[in-house]
């Protein structure tokens, strides 16, 4: 067995520990969860956005939701510091920080009518809170929106073989949808029957790619960024049962096809001694690489910590979890599921892509391959780059299935592409129920439906991505702000539950103190150095934006500080009043 498969497996392991120890912990003695309380689907019900749905379908939901490409592009970087950092943030990060996170969001929006955390925020911290949280969100999500229009379009221009299959998917999965609602049970069966078409059109995509041509003056990175913004306005407003929750279940399915295929392959190859590191364990020399403390952090998110999970947990998920006895499956399983597929990545990329890297004329193998693409910071750069590592480390482990190694790479795209999709789908989504709340406490009549508001999140992101020119690579001069702003989202969050927990149960709330206080040092400090590199650089903009979202954060911080020491003295007092009684 070698070293990479033994890693593998140890980490999938200390994951399934975690959930049946310490995800059994937060859910039975920290957030009490009670299996007969009150939800936010059934007590909102609408048919539309609060639609009560059984664990199965939630947890594939709810899982292609929060991952997206996250978990595929931080680490497909992050391993420039060496695999051995990235294994340890990813594992240690997921159990004790990213699915406490996870799980602590999603408890407290169910116990708040599905609101988001950032209006929960003003109830639970100060009411100034709520606002200052409604402006980073927005932020963060506006960028996310922009962005992930293009990241699709790069996508289906390198892997055109991918493009039919995503598009396919969607009428498939309103099918599937409608299927399951005009006659219950039989669910596996009728996910086998949806599976097996979307990869025939798989098959169907190698035999007959789709390029889009440039159509006038727009490019197709820019025909493609429209496209999927009138596509998300749509996706955002249809109800839920109808498209978003079928097909973020079916590409939960194309991800455990996906991964099973990947995972035996690295098992394979890893008894028959052909995987083996091409990475170092620790690298601190890459040419133009920043410092790993504190970038490994903001770098590797989603799989580890991500602040916009919070965001799925308390727009979308919380208002159809059926039951409060699946929050620990859900919150807590989801995120140790995507540090898994995290573990894989990092897998591929350090050592997958050591079995055969096709390098001009010649294939290189070993350290060889790694150095090909991680030599410098510069040339493991951009979206192309990562994807490419991704997908030839996890091709040449499928490939070891006696699989034609042209369908391996289709597989790979595809789910890469559909969960892009779903990211796209649900920051919309999102983007919408945040802006419909600011709405709501501002009185701004127009933005208070879904209608107004969808067409502001998508319009907004339009402007964004389109202000640098027909291509839609608009919302890259803003992207170098997403990393930190992401983590420190993150752990504002934290806060939110520290302060809680606190109320609840007393010194407990540590489980989310001390991650939000680690989370906060550090991307306060990534944040910090970025500054001055934006300053450096003389990106107005940027440092601008940058300075605005740390004053907000600073603020948020404060507030925080003064309502837990206020807590505090509460607590005090009463334990001077019985003393004295």
């Amino acid at each position: 067995m070698t070293q990479p498969l033994l890693m593998m497996l140890l980490t999938f392991f200390l994951f399934i520990v975690a959930y049946n120890t310490y995800g059994r912990y937060l859910a039975k003695r920290i957030f009490k969860i009670n299996p007969k309380a009150d939800v936010p689907s059934k007590t909102c019900y609408d048919g539309k956005d609060f639609v009560p749905s059984s664990r199965q379908v939630m947890f594939g939901h709810h899982f292609t939701s929060i991952a997206g490409t996250g978990p595929i592009v931080g680490p497909a970087i992050g391993v420039i510091w060496g695999w051995l950092p990235a294994m340890i943030w990813v594992v240690l990060g997921s159990i004790f920080m990213g699915a406490v996170h996870d799980f602590a969001a999603l408890v407290i929006s169910m116990r708040h009518e599905g609101r988001s955390l950032s209006d929960i925020a003003g109830d639970i911290i100060h009411p100034r809170v709520r606002f200052f949280f409604f402006i980073i969100v927005f932020i963060a999500l506006w960028i996310v929106i922009a962005i992930f229009g293009l990241v699709i379009a790069l996508i289906f221009a390198q892997f055109p073989m991918s493009v039919m299959a995503v598009w396919v998917e969607i009428p498939i999965a309103i099918a599937f949808g409608m299927w399951l609602k005009r006659s219950k049970g039989k669910v596996l069966m009728k996910t086998i029957v949806a599976v097996v078409l979307l990869y025939l059109f798989v098959g169907l995509g190698i035999a007959f790619p789709i390029s889009l041509p440039a159509i006038g003056m727009i490019p197709a990175t820019g025909v493609w960024t429209v496209i999927l913004l009138v596509y998300a306005f749509f996706a955002s407003v249809m109800p839920v049962s109808l498209l978003l929750q079928p097909r973020d279940y079916l590409n939960a399915w194309q991800l455990y096809v996906a991964l099973g295929l990947i995972i035996v392959g690295a098992m394979l190859t890893g008894v028959t001694d052909q995987l083996h590191f091409a990475a170092p364990a620790l690298s601190l020399s890459a040419e133009g690489a920043p410092s790993l403390w504190p970038f490994l952090f903001i770098t590797i998110a989603c799989g580890a910590l991500s602040g916009f999970h919070c965001l799925v947990c308390s727009g979308t998920s919380a208002k159809q979890i059926e039951s409060e006895a699946d929050a620990q499956c859900i919150g807590y399983g989801s995120m140790v599921l995507e540090g898994a597929l995290a573990i894989v990545v990092i897998i591929a990329v350090s050592a997958g892509i050591g079995i055969a890297y096709p390098d001009g004329d010649f294939v290189l193998t070993g350290s060889a391959a790694f150095q090909a693409h991680y030599s410098s910071w510069q040339a493991s750069a951009g979206l192309g780059s990562k994807l490419a590592a991704v997908v030839i480390g996890c091709a040449n482990m499928m490939a070891s299935l006696g699989l034609p190694f042209v369908l391996c790479k289709a597989i790979v795209g595809v789910f890469i592409a559909s969960f892009a999709g779903t990211t796209l789908d649900s920051a919309t989504r999102v983007q919408r129920y945040v802006i419909q709340e600011l709405a709501t406490q501002t009185k701004f009549g127009p933005l208070k439906n879904k209608w107004g508001a969808t067409a502001f999140a998508v319009i907004s992101a339009a402007l964004l991505a389109f202000s640098s020119g027909m291509s839609g690579k608009g919302a890259l001069s803003l992207w170098p702000l997403f990393g930190a702003v992401n983590q420190l989202l993150g752990g504002l969050a934290l806060c939110v539950a520290t302060v809680y927990l606190l109320k609840r149960v007393g010194v407990k709330s540590l489980v989310t103190g001390i991650p939000a206080i680690i989370v906060l040092i550090i991307t306060c400090w990534a944040a910090f150095l970025n500054h001055l590199h934006f300053v450096s650089q003389g990106s107005g903009l940027l440092v601008l934006i940058n300075a605005i979202i740390f004053s907000l954060a600073c603020w948020i911080i404060v507030e925080t500080i003064v309502s837990i020491v206020n807590q505090l003295y509460r607590f005090k007092g009463k334990e001077y009043g019985t003393a004295k009684g």
